[in-house]
């Protein structure tokens, strides 16, 4: 009788709505799962037409394309002789759904809808699809024309169902369902199903991995069990990073692990596994088998196919390994990294402008770009030839092969240090040397003649110069000055990024890069439309302390000796005049609060969804050894004017790599008003009475 399953799941860099492109790496998993002797191949969620539609979704165009995807699927020799589960939308009467397609030879046997969606943080799906809610039910789904053609079907199972194959019996989870109190798998294992899928588009965040390959163990330890899991990875079109970690997972412990990162486009995991072994576990758990007796039964659809072979003895089956997580710092440099050559290379761009200031922010977006171009030259190295292929057309070079990190650089990365007379020669010097060390093109220049001319024009209209604090001026006008100076370099960046090139008799332009971090987004401690004005952002949403350890992480692994002073620096935006030729404004002092303090009050006010007054409470006990519950209040009222007075800025805030819990992103991530009674009367008044009572 068999025994062992070969089974295969992937890892796909889908992009949404590029059908063509969706539909090769689909084949492409297909056949490496075939090529390893896998009989089952489980993809992405949505992976025909890409996880991020979006209001895509609604148009006809995409359930359109999709079903043609589907059908240039079930009518090629590639997928014969292996069960394929497919991601696609499909409309059901007259109600959209998300759903695995699952095929084999030509014949269609069951579409399974998803039954709990994500629609929290950055998800959705509610906008766009209805959950199934008719538990163990299935009705008849009549298919479109050109998918009878095909299948000479005219109805399929339609629901929620279970497969029974020769030798065993397989049920499907999708991404959101894992992570429900109420997740399918519990019933469907004491039900008698023993091979569990899922098909996840679950995004990157820092520290997160360990709760998904957790979750995934955790189903089969307490019900025995083979747990299979494919992810989307990459950019396909967003904020987001799909970090891949495909995995199997059998009795609780992990057999299989797919990379976090990396710019292979399709990767598959297989295994062969003993169902025996799965029989065995569940055989000794009395209380697992008293309630599979009691368990409403699900629907199965019969499959004359076998997951194993008749004589299969001597067949070798994986062993359990031990889950390998990356460290915040290697996440860092590896995770926007990625993001950041899906987005040149699907941009048809040229390469990178960063305004490097010699501070911590920029020199952590510099080094993020030279990450990139090491996992480039890796890749390559690796025999990638869809990274070597985009590689060339990026630097328009048809015979060109990325060796050497700091070459590539210099090709595809542009670093800027914008003077001005209120710059430090300190700050120069340490964006000069870091960009000798990552081999940028470096371009020195000065902003003192532009910024004069504008502030020109307001005299002449006016009659009136404004003048800096230490001068005698205004508060008013020494803001208004540090702006102009902040704004024109975001104007600068963009004719540079455009003209460079150009400049230089090469073709093509550069995308420009910011580099706020998301304490500084959250405080609002930017000029609205500078250097954080960008295309994208790889750092917007990580946190000044990450990024200081993601220094110290360069300074070991890339040996880039020049962040050792940018580390010991004082951070400031150097708008203010110099004193004796030193810098004397800084941005702690500028806050009026520490980055430190700034993570905390984010992870409050989003996580724990504290408004003023819970937050608080919560901080007079964690900083009780530290500050008074009068200083809290302080604290806490300050936080809470600043954010309120700068939350207008998140509205304009460059598209960001999405790392933290507590991005204060308004697109879609964080969604609050952006007009606030600042004062908080009402709530201040409460904070207020409680440290009388104090």
């Amino acid at each position: 009788m068999g025994r062992a399953v070969t089974v295969a799941t992937c890892a796909l860099n889908q992009w949404a709505l590029d059908f063509e492109g969706n539909l090769e790496r689909i084949f492409r998993s297909i056949d490496i799962a075939k090529s390893k002797g896998a009989r089952y191949r489980l993809g992405p969620e949505l992976e025909i037409c890409g996880y991020g539609c979006s209001d895509h979704f609604y148009e006809s165009d995409t359930l359109l394309h999709s079903f043609q995807v589907l059908e240039k699927l079930l009518e090629s020799p590639a997928t014969q002789d292996i069960i394929c589960d497919v991601g696609m939308p499909v409309l059901h009467r007259n109600v959209r759904y998300n759903c695995r397609v699952i095929f084999l030879n030509k014949k269609i046997l069951l579409i399974r809808p998803k039954i709990s969606l994500a629609n929290g943080g950055n998800y959705r799906e509610l906008r766009w699809f209805t959950p199934w809610s008719k538990a163990r039910h299935v009705e008849e789904y009549f298919l479109p024309r050109i998918i009878q053609e095909v299948t000479g079907q005219e109805t399929v199972p339609f629901g929620d169902a279970v497969l029974a194959t020769k030798d065993t019996c397989l049920g499907a989870e999708i991404c959101e369902e894992l992570w429900a109190p109420n997740s399918p798998h519990i019933e469907m294992g004491l039900d008698g199903v023993e091979i569990f899928t899922n098909s996840s588009g679950s995004h990157h965040v820092l520290r997160k991995a360990h709760a998904r390959v957790d979750l995934v163990n955790s189903a089969t330890a307490k019900n025995g069990g083979i747990y299979i899991l494919a992810n989307q990875k990459g950019c396909d079109g967003d904020r987001l990073y799909y970090d891949g970690c495909a995995m199997i997972s059998m009795n609780g412990e992990t057999v299989a692990q797919g990379s976090q990162f990396s710019l292979d486009d399709v990767e598959v995991l297989v295994a062969t596994l003993d169902l025996e072994d799965v029989r065995s576990y569940r055989a000794e758990i009395s209380s697992r088998n008293l309630a599979a007796s009691k368990v409403n039964p699900y629907p199965r659809v019969k499959v004359n196919f076998a997951l194993s072979c008749p004589d299969d003895v001597a067949v070798p089956t994986c062993m359990p390994i031990q889950w390998r997580h990356h460290s915040p710092e290697e996440e860092i440099s590896l995770g926007p990294a990625c993001w950041l050559w899906d987005y040149l290379r699907r941009s048809k761009q040229a390469g990178f402008l960063l305004p490097l200031s010699g501070g911590i922010d920029s020199s952590a977006t510099a080094c993020i770009v030279y990450s990139m171009c090491h996992q480039v030259c890796l890749a390559v190295k690796n025999g990638n030839a869809d990274v070597l292929a985009d590689a060339r057309r990026i630097v328009n070079d048809e015979t060109y092969i990325p060796e050497d990190p700091r070459e590539l650089c210099k090709r595809v990365f542009t670093t800027c240090y914008m003077a001005s007379e209120n710059s430090s020669q300190d700050t120069c010097n340490r964006a000069k040397l870091l960009a000798e060390q990552i081999g940028s093109y470096h371009i020195n220049l000065n902003i003192d003649a532009a910024v004069k001319a504008v502030v020109g024009i307001f005299s002449v209209v006016t009659g009136q110069t404004p003048r800096f604090s230490v001068y005698g001026g205004s508060s008013r006008e020494s803001l208004a000055l540090q702006n102009v100076q902040a704004r024109i370099r975001m104007v600068l960046a963009y004719l540079f990024a455009q003209l460079t090139l150009w400049a230089r008799g090469m073709p093509g332009g550069l995308l420009v890069l910011g580099s706020a971090n998301v304490d500084e987004s959250l405080r609002g401690y930017l000029t609205k439309y500078d250097c954080s004005s960008a295309d994208i952002n790889p750092i917007g949403g990580i946190s000044k302390t990450d990024l200081k350890n993601f220094i110290q992480y360069c300074i070991e692994n890339f040996q880039l000796t020049a962040l050792r002073s940018i580390m010991s620096a004082p951070p400031t935006a150097e708008l203010e005049p110099l004193v004796d030729g030193q810098v004397a404004q800084t941005d702690e002092t500028d806050m009026g609060m520490t980055y430190t303090e700034l993570s905390v009050y984010g992870k409050l006010r989003k996580i724990a969804k504290a408004g003023p007054y819970s937050m608080f409470c919560k901080l007079i006990n964690m900083w009780k050894e530290i500050c008074t519950p009068r200083e809290v209040a302080s604290k806490v009222k300050h936080f809470f004017r600043m954010y309120a007075v700068n939350r207008h800025k998140m509205t304009t805030l460059t598209p960001s790599y999405h790392a933290e819990n507590y991005s204060p992103d308004d697109n879609r991530f964080d969604l609050r008003p952006f007009l606030y009674n600042t004062s908080w009367s009402w709530q201040f008044r409460c904070i207020d009475k409680q440290v009388n009572a104090l």
